[in-house]
């Protein structure tokens, strides 16, 4: 039936089919989710201040600040990850392929990889360190003043989180690359069924 009360919806099912659909919308998110890193710095701040962080000793005072300027440098760097990514989630796939949201997704767990291991690595080591020098078992209380009880101190620390963040990034990196490694393959395949039910 070939009339617009029929046919209306075909242009959004072209949209979806195309990719746009769920390109497009990554590249939103992933600009959300970069603004929000620029924020971190600021909840960190408040949650020091609600908690009365200034009016503690010293020396927490001024392993606060310490960790603070790591955080605002993690969450810059944080930003340009997901800033620079967004224009590369767009074009994870090509019009015309079978398989297009598994490349969108697939390059999601890469780079929320990348951002969770910065922040694993970079702000785990940066306390671990800072608290051990300074604070040493005193260091529970000010992770959780600051809204960040996760953190932990100690030697053991220090090496390990470096550690743990890399091993972030290669493991979401793992996963991202079996979802690509899998698209490619069935793309290809389907590239080469198409080829043989031409017509001769």
């Amino acid at each position: 039936m070939d009339n617009v009360f029929f046919n209306f919806i075909k242009p959004v099912l072209a949209f979806i089919d195309k990719g746009d659909f769920f390109r497009k919308p990554f590249g939103w998110l992933y600009t959300i989710i970069a603004v929000i890193n620029l924020i971190i710095p600021i909840a960190v701040l408040v949650a020091a201040i609600d908690n009365n962080v200034f009016r503690m000793p010293g020396k927490f005072v001024f392993v606060f600040i310490l960790i603070f300027l790591v955080v605002a440098f993690v969450s810059w760097l944080s930003f340009q990850i997901w800033w620079d990514r967004r224009d590369k989630v767009t074009i994870t796939s090509k019009e015309g392929e079978e398989f297009i949201a598994t490349p969108v997704f697939s390059h999601l767990i890469q780079t929320f990889g990348e951002w969770l291991g910065a922040w694993i690595g970079i702000l785990g080591f940066s306390f671990a360190l800072f608290s051990t020098i300074f604070l040493g078992e005193e260091a529970r209380l000010l992770s959780g003043q600051i809204g960040l009880p996760f953190l932990e101190t100690g030697i053991l620390f220090i090496i390990l989180m470096p550690i743990y963040g890399f091993l972030t990034v290669v493991f979401f990196r793992f996963l991202a690359e079996i979802f690509r490694a899998l698209t490619s393959l069935a793309n290809t395949a389907k590239r080469q069924l198409s080829y043989f039910e031409k017509p001769k």
